[in-house]
């Protein structure tokens, strides 16, 4: 009889990670590549989380996503309209109900809410499905990680290899720009919450080989692409998984030093391509922030409804800041956020980035966990200049990384190594638990 257990799971919910990184790269609304995605992920995080299984969420997780995901139903339930009264300005009192003024939405565009809605289930749905796993199966799911970024990079040497601007039309239902993105800075994105897993991959993994020819060709893609922000984060991202994680490898000093003798090198070549830039400053992220913020500041009480930015934003702006283009997003994914779901949200934000700091005091033994620490670190450092959870892609791989980080099967790992005492038996090494000693 075979008890091995089962693998199906693992292999279902590695193969939408996977796919996310192929199609979810599209930064615009509607897409049916998104939609696709987010049927996906549900049906898969069903299937998985209808069976039985020993490992448990961490309760203030579950409770921080019943949260956000009770705000956006709250902000599409009919609510009387005195609720509103002096809480917003009248431009955005949002629709009313059937046709009638004896209720409204929070939501000035309730359309829009839903389909970010689905959009937060789905991704949640995968990151409590992934902590259903073991702890094994969860550090299973990197190879289908690394197989996304590899296409994407392959991709992207591609298209750099053939022109500076070179963008492919009718592949996907929206225009590649950079790898298999729309937007070249969440392709940079991409690239640089690789980086410490490739460190991973090389310091703890055994492949130091492959492990720097990836780092390499990682800072190069990042170099390629131009992105300010993913060039400085790209840098300092390596130096840290470097620091952070080979302080329990077994890697030589040596190797350590050779990989900062090529950062030093990688650092003359950034530089050079950010002093080549050019940066607007009267038309930039800074006037989206100041604009912003002023519709927060008439709107913190209830926000405008997610997935309402652009709609709301364009009451607040300046009347010499309207031209062509207009504003999409705030480029700052926290003040995009308060925006749209006001005070509550913001307490929201709040309570997570405490769940996450606690967090690193649990996972400082396991080098997989650091590095997922990392990622998400600098993918929400990332957001302060840029909206990359906006993008399927980067959305599901910052739910992997989280799911990393919040599993409780690492810990218990460890726990049950640290039990486990090494004796020679007439040569041979064995590991036997130490209370089979007594």
């Amino acid at each position: 009889m075979n008890d091995r257990p089962s693998e199906w799971d693992k292999y279902l919910l590695g193969s939408v990670l996977f796919v996310s990184l192929l199609i979810g790269g599209g930064t615009a609304s509607g897409l049916y590549t998104d939609t696709l995605m987010e049927v996906a992920a549900l049906v898969s995080a069903a299937a998985v989380l209808s069976q039985p299984s020993g490992q448990r969420s961490p309760r203030s997780v579950r409770w921080l996503l019943i949260l956000a995901i009770a705000l956006m139903v709250l902000q599409i339930v009919p609510l009387p309209p005195t609720i509103f009264n002096g809480l917003r300005p009248e431009l955005l009192l949002g629709d009313p109900w059937v046709g009638e003024s004896r209720f409204r939405f929070i939501s000035v565009g309730v359309g829009r809410t839903i389909e970010c809605l689905l959009y937060v289930l789905a991704l949640a749905a995968f990151f409590l499905a992934v902590l259903r796993l073991r702890a094994e199966q969860v550090s299973a799911l990197l190879p289908f990680f690394f197989m996304g970024v590899i296409c994407n990079g392959l991709a992207g040497a591609i298209q750099y290899s053939l022109s500076d601007n070179i963008s492919i039309i009718g592949l996907l239902p929206f225009t590649i720009n950079a790898g298999l993105f729309a937007n070249v800075n969440h392709f940079s994105a991409l690239l640089f919450v690789s980086i410490p897993f490739v460190v991973y991959y090389g310091l703890f993994r055994g492949h130091l080989f492959s492990g720097t020819f990836g780092l390499i060709a990682l800072l190069l893609l990042l170099l390629a692409a131009g992105s300010r922000a993913g060039v400085l984060i790209g840098l300092a991202i390596t130096v840290l998984s470097v620091v952070f994680l080979s302080a329990r490898s077994r890697v030589s000093g040596f190797s350590v030093l050779l990989i900062f003798v090529g950062l030093s090198i990688y650092t003359i070549g950034a530089w050079t391509k950010i002093e080549a830039e050019v940066v607007d400053p009267a038309f930039g992220r800074a006037e989206f922030a100041r604009t912003t913020t002023d519709g927060i500041k008439q709107n913190w009480a209830t926000g405008v409804g997610f997935g309402n930015f652009q709609k709301a934003y364009q009451i607040y702006e300046k009347e010499g800041m309207i031209f062509k283009q207009y504003v999409n997003h705030a480029h700052n994914e926290y003040l995009e956020i308060a925006f749209e779901g006001g005070v509550l949200a913001i307490l929201l934000m709040i309570a997570y980035f405490l769940l996450l700091s606690a967090a690193l005091a649990r996972i400082r033994r396991d080098p997989l966990q650091k590095a997922a620490f990392l990622s998400v670190s600098f993918l929400l450092i990332h957001s302060l200049v840029d909206y990359p959870l906006r993008t399927e892609a980067l959305a599901m791989t910052f739910a992997y990384m989280n799911a990393i980080i919040f599993h409780k099967g690492f810990a218990e790992r460890l726990s049950r190594k640290s039990e486990m005492i090494e004796i020679d038996h007439n040569g041979d090494k064995l590991h036997v638990p130490i209370g089979t000693l007594s």
